[in-house]
């Protein structure tokens, strides 16, 4: 049985949203690692966690996403592993402030298993290391997020959860007439069934396409294990208008969906690329409305 069955008794809880496209508003340069930033501008990010809390969310995420050693080497900072882990989670823990449980992120290496960019080896110590640093600053639970190749979160999921953590595992399906694949032709049902037998506590999609697309991909995680699904939906497609990225979906018509979700089996429903705080207000909404019905 999941060890998160117990967070989601009453329902669809609502997470938080974009970290990058909030961090980019507040001047993160294009390119730049936003871990660095749990050390430089830590107000920031403090900022962001903060403004997610106090618009509703249930479940806070931590300014990790890339702080993995082979990242931070790439950028000189690798023997800030540890630091620029604890902060992370401490950041978001001061913001939740009792209000929300902190689910610490681990993003993929960024060097393909399948291209030869990595090896398994080095895989294994990079999740590994990151696991450790998360997990001794006590979130309520790891999150492997924004996946496309099966054994890379195989290798992140047997890290994580050498902690003894919740591990949540989330996959990027971005590929297809119905954005029903990854990059690497991952479908939701495979997905689900080998992370399922792996161990995971949930499992999930995020990034890679609109929240439209997002229902069907929940009633085939569900379908397929039965495990808790947690889904972060972009604000829609993006496309380039005067020089920066934008994206159409409002909170409105983004939260409109929280019923479908719900219905096809959503555990944590929350927003990705382009959303906001709004957004979690909208969906909170959303969900008193169809508590009501």
């Amino acid at each position: 049985m999941s060890r998160l069955a117990g967070w989601v008794e009453h329902g669809p809880l609502i997470t938080d949203g974009a970290w990058g496209t909030q961090l980019q508003a507040m001047g993160l340069a294009p390119g730049e690692v936003p871990d660095l930033w749990n050390l430089s501008h830590a107000d920031h990010v403090a900022a962001v966690a903060r403004a997610y809390v106090e618009a509703g969310s249930e479940i806070v995420l931590t300014n990790t996403f890339r702080a993995n050693g082979i990242t931070l080497k790439e950028a000189g900072r690798a023997g800030s592993l540890e630091e620029i882990n604890r902060r992370g989670v401490e950041i978001s823990r001061q913001a939740a402030s009792g209000k929300a449980r902190v689910v610490a992120s681990i993003g993929p290496t960024g060097k393909m298993l399948l291209a030869g960019g990595i090896t398994p080896e080095e895989a294994r110590a990079a999740f590994a290391a990151q696991a450790k640093a998360l997990a001794a600053a006590q979130p309520d639970a790891l999150l492997c997020e924004t996946f496309s190749e099966l054994e890379e979160a195989e290798i992140a999921l047997a890290a994580a959860l050498e902690t003894g953590l919740p591990v949540i595992v989330s996959f990027a399906f971005d590929t297809g007439k119905n954005k029903d694949r990854t990059m690497t032709g991952l479908t939701p049902e495979k997905a689900a069934a080998a992370i399922a037998r792996a161990g995971a506590d949930a499992v999930g999609a995020n990034c890679g396409a609109g929240i439209e697309f997002f229902p069907a991909l929940v009633e085939r995680l569900k379908s397929a294990c039965g495990l808790p699904v947690w889904i972060k939906a972009n604000a829609g497609l993006p496309r380039m208008e005067g020089g920066r990225v934008v994206y159409d979906a409002s909170p409105e018509s983004f939260a409109a969906r929280f019923a479908d979700l719900a219905k096809a089996g959503a555990s944590f429903i929350g927003g990705c690329c382009g959303t906001s705080p709004e957004f979690v207000a909208a969906l909170l909404a959303q969900r008193d409305a169809w508590r009501n019905l």
